[in-house]
């Protein structure tokens, strides 16, 4: 018997799709070019031969060089290193809308002309800042501007965004700043789909920010607070326009067709019901893609709908398993790339769940049940990888807000917005009620947001119990009759509660979090933790502290903040540290004598205490020392007999000699974190004399305007004997000092290194 030919677009075929795209895009280098061809041509040749084990060798080897030759191709677009940091002058038009800021504007432009140095850039988007209150830009206004680029970058921590992963996935050329914003020259007015809609919500007005994001998927005027609330409660798939919104407005559109042919049935002698049905979804479904700017999700939804249109129209039968596998397959073959975005696996994962499920499903209330039951267990293991929480609070609140928001607010909004987009005084009361309806449920999300434990935080997983998960989740919903489903949930366990490497007695490490230009430290001995700065934030623009230190904390498994320290009150290192109280409620706080800002204990000089056997003491300020800002620094020492650490803050030379000539002895460290981010200011010859430090770590942004560390800095210690690692270059840098001895344990970028990311020497020169 000759063996069965397997479909070439079956659910076998996407998944082998999907399994080669993963292992592509999980490599450190993109491989040659003729090799990504080669392997490219393989894989067509194997897949088209039908035969089972060919036509999966075949699509796991179209997925894997199909990702790879989409990557390079994204990859290629970036700003060239010879154009960074250099003015050029560039036109484009400015794409989806700007976000006002209390210091300026943030936009997206497409560059369409510029001087010969920027003709690369030509067809390809950047993302500019604009640090000025005028002029305002418009969405779809075309505009000339004098801007200094730079590639692609942001900090790298555990638990944190990883931004060169987004500018791949959306082929983000650059990023920069308008220079001499008064020099900017408008070229043409407003036109063009995204004008409409940026008109279209300031008509709307800031008050109706729910209606703006579910009926143009403008989150502008969602503040920090809405998206706590939405996270706690586990609803933030559906503000904005979502994959699943679009799918409503799909099956509206073929409700509406299906209406017509109700009521004028002689429609039926011109045009098939089915297909006219189809086309009615999709077009309902693209105008409202359209209203979303044509965000990712809603395209990757759109393509799905059109796949399956195009089956309708083509009268192929299509079952729900090779409708999945269909649209699957589309979305992988259209853009791999879409497969590094959470939504992908969100959607996939959670509609291939409830297919697998839902014969078993009743209908009703019970459906609805079993439905949210399929969710919540089936999407927790992705739920806890992508984004290190889990909202206990999520399934109930899910209950009530699913239907609300869906089946009310949603089409209160696109009424509201049909109708204000027509006559002002038709829109304007339409506007309030959609708002009202969503209001109404927001009185119900932020009591359950209040909950004590509604959110909960996991630290970051590895694959091995990612998989266990996703293996206990299966076992949980299998069909009902079958014993020892309950075993199961044991397979959750190293997700939910994976074990922690603890530190032995008198033993303790140092975790530098990337913060860019600031410093943040994570101490930590057997029991205990100490934050030392939180790194900056800016009003309007961002918190480094919310954005970076919180989440890299959740992720390395902190629980509690037994002390925070602000070694001075300047904003690079200051600037986060109301995020991290109101985060983790530290239980000490300590700061210079003479600092307003903050409240807690002055850290000064023969202060002391212990944990876990590793001894700490402040070294400067004296008592009654004056607010000098960075001499003020508290200096703090951490010693064991296992190793020693200094952590300086920003101290300058005079303190530096200060030191050296009364507590000398007390200075000598294993780790040093290099005073004032290795500037020439401090580190003075005697200092690092003194210290003589085996490893010294500096904490700078990359390509940081001050030019840190100092070439010569760097060098002193290097003659010294230290061995050195930059935040700039290395993410997060771990230091632990225990029985093993002193060791830089870990450099975050080095580890989970992937091909979107910069490569580059170590130290800066």
């Amino acid at each position: 018997m000759t063996a069965r030919p397997l479909p070439p677009f079956g659910l076998m075929v996407a998944s082998c799709l999907l399994l080669g795209v993963l292992p592509a895009l999980c490599l450190p280098l993109i491989p040659p070019s003729w090799l990504l061809m080669l392997v490219l041509g393989f894989g067509m040749w194997a897949w088209l031969r039908g035969r089972v084990v060919m036509r999966v060798l075949g699509a796991v080897a179209v997925g894997f060089a199909w990702a790879l030759i989409q990557a390079q191709g994204a990859m290629s677009v970036r700003l060239p290193s010879s154009l960074q940091g250099h003015d050029l002058q560039v036109q484009g038009r400015v794409i989806d809308l700007p976000e006002q800021r209390a210091d300026g504007v943030r936009f997206m432009l497409r560059i369409d002309a510029g001087e010969p140095a920027a003709q690369a850039l030509i067809g390809h988007d950047v993302r500019l800042n604009q640090y000025a209150s005028e002029p305002l830009m418009q969405a779809g206004e075309r505009w000339a501007f004098s801007v200094r680029l730079r590639r692609p970058r942001g900090v790298f921590n555990p638990g944190g965004f990883d931004f060169e992963r987004l500018a791949l996935q959306r082929r983000l050329a650059a990023t920069g700043y308008v220079r001499a914003p008064e020099s900017a020259q408008r070229l043409a007015a407003a036109t063009g789909l995204d004008a409409w809609r940026d008109r279209l919500a300031h008509a709307m007005g800031a008050k109706a920010r729910f209606v703006r994001a579910l009926a143009l998927g403008d989150t502008r005027e969602l503040s920090p607070r809405d998206w706590e609330v939405l996270r706690a409660t586990g609803l933030t798939h559906l503000i904005a326009i979502s994959g699943f919104h679009v799918g409503l407005l799909a099956g509206f559109g073929a409700l509406l067709a299906r209406l017509a042919f109700r009521l004028w049935p002689r429609i039926g002698l011109f045009w098939p019901r089915p297909q006219v049905a189809a086309v009615s979804a999709f077009v309902m479904a693209g105008l409202y893609t359209a209203a979303a700017g044509f965000a990712l999700p809603t395209v990757r939804t759109l393509l799905m709908i059109g796949v399956l249109l195009l089956a309708r129209l083509l009268r192929r039968p299509a079952g729900t398993s090779s409708a999945f596998a269909l649209a699957l397959a589309a979305v992988v073959l259209a853009d791999p790339l879409a497969v590094l975005a959470p939504g992908f696996w969100l959607s996939f994962l959670g509609v291939g769940w409830l297919l697998w499920c839902l014969p078993g499903m009743g209908a009703g209330w019970r459906g609805l049940l079993s439905a949210q039951a399929v969710s919540t267990i089936g999407l927790l293991p992705l739920t806890v990888w992508f984004f290190g929480q889990a909202s206990l609070a999520g399934p109930l609140a899910n209950l009530v807000g699913i239907p609300w928001i869906s089946l009310v607010v949603v089409p209160l909004s696109l009424i509201a917005a049909v109708l204000l987009w027509i006559s002002p005084v038709l829109g304007a009361p339409a506007v309030a009620l959609a708002q009202a309806a969503m209001n109404l449920l927001w009185r119900v999300l932020e009591p359950v947001a209040a909950w004590h434990g509604s959110l909960l935080w996991l630290p970051e997983p590895d694959l091995l119990a990612l998989g266990l998960a996703v293996i206990g989740a299966l076992w949980l919903l299998l069909p009902r009759g079958l014993s020892a489903r309950w075993l199961g949930g044991v397979l959750f366990l190293p997700l939910l509660w994976p074990a922690q490497q603890r530190l032995p007695e008198a033993g303790f490490s140092l975790d530098v979090i990337d913060v860019g230009q600031g410093l943040s430290v994570l101490v930590r001995t057997r029991s205990h933790s100490l934050l030392f700065d939180a790194g900056p934030a800016l009003q309007g623009r961002f918190d480094m502290g919310e954005a970076a230190v919180v989440p890299a904390l959740h992720a390395l498994g902190l629980s509690r903040l037994d002390m925070l320290v602000v070694s001075h009150g300047d904003n690079d290192h200051a600037g986060g540290a109301a995020a991290v109280a109101r985060a983790f409620a530290p239980a000490q706080r300590f700061k210079p004598e003479g600092y307003p800002r903050i409240a807690g204990n002055d850290c000064q000089r023969g202060g002391d205490w212990q944990w876990d056997g590793v001894d700490f003491r402040w070294l400067h300020p004296p008592p009654h020392f004056p607010y000098l800002r960075n001499d003020s620094s508290c200096v703090l020492r951490i010693s064991s007999a296992l190793g020693s650490a200094l952590l300086p803050g920003d101290i300058e030379a005079v303190v530096e000699q200060r030191l050296v000539r009364e507590q000398a002895a007390a200075l000598a460290a294993d780790v040093l974190v290099v005073p004032h981010h290795g500037s020439t200011t401090s580190s003075s010859p005697a200092f690092v004399a003194a210290v003589m430090p085996r490893i010294a770590l500096l904490a700078t942004g990359h390509g940081n305007r001050f030019g840190l560390p100092r070439a010569q800095v760097v060098q002193r210690y290097r003659d010294g004997g230290a061995t050195m690692a930059d935040t700039a270059n290395a993410g997060l840098i771990r230091v632990r000092v225990d029985g093993s001895g002193v060791i830089v344990a870990r450099r975050w970028r080095d580890d989970r290194r992937r091909l979107w990311h910069e490569r580059e020497a170590a130290i800066a020169p």
